[in-house]
């Protein structure tokens, strides 16, 4: 699972040109799967995602959570994380799970933020979403649970 995770003081998604999310103070998240995906990492990255302390605390200090700042999320799905350019000049997606293991994966994904109080926003799966935000900061972080959690695979 990837997650490319921005601070934002404001972020829409737009699909079919009607407004389907959109938050203010919080995240807007991408988030790829790929076929080794659990429950389990979901439930560790986004125990990890509510408690990242990204936001300034009254020294200005990156000392606050989503959860300490009441912040809300808006979750768009991107299979693009798991883009393999290394060959040519055309990207491969060959890592990214299939549309049957993703969607339900997704889905679980929102449910368990919600799970821990977060509003969250969503972008359609498999939508051609416009999204549009405001870094705040800019703060832009990436999560891979490869890298974070190699004994769950």
């Amino acid at each position: 699972m990837r997650v490319v995770l921005q601070r934002v003081s404001h972020a829409d998604v737009v699909i079919e040109g009607q407004v389907n999310g959109a938050i203010e103070h919080g995240y807007m998240i991408l988030v790829g799967f790929k076929d080794s995906d659990t429950q389990a990492i979901i439930n560790r990255m986004v125990e990890k995602i509510v408690n990242l302390r990204v936001f300034e605390d009254d020294h200005g200090k990156l000392n606050r959570s989503l959860l300490d700042v009441g912040g809300s999320v808006l979750s768009i799905s991107q299979f693009t994380l798991y883009a393999n350019a290394k060959k040519g000049r055309r990207p491969s997606f060959v890592e990214a799970a299939k549309p049957d293991l993703s969607s339900p994966l997704y889905d679980a994904f929102n449910k368990t933020l919600e799970q821990y109080n977060v509003k969250v926003e969503r972008g359609i799966f498999g939508a051609d979403m416009k999204v549009t935000l405001t870094n705040d900061g800019p703060v832009t972080i990436v999560l891979d649970s490869d890298q974070m959690f190699p004994g769950l695979l």
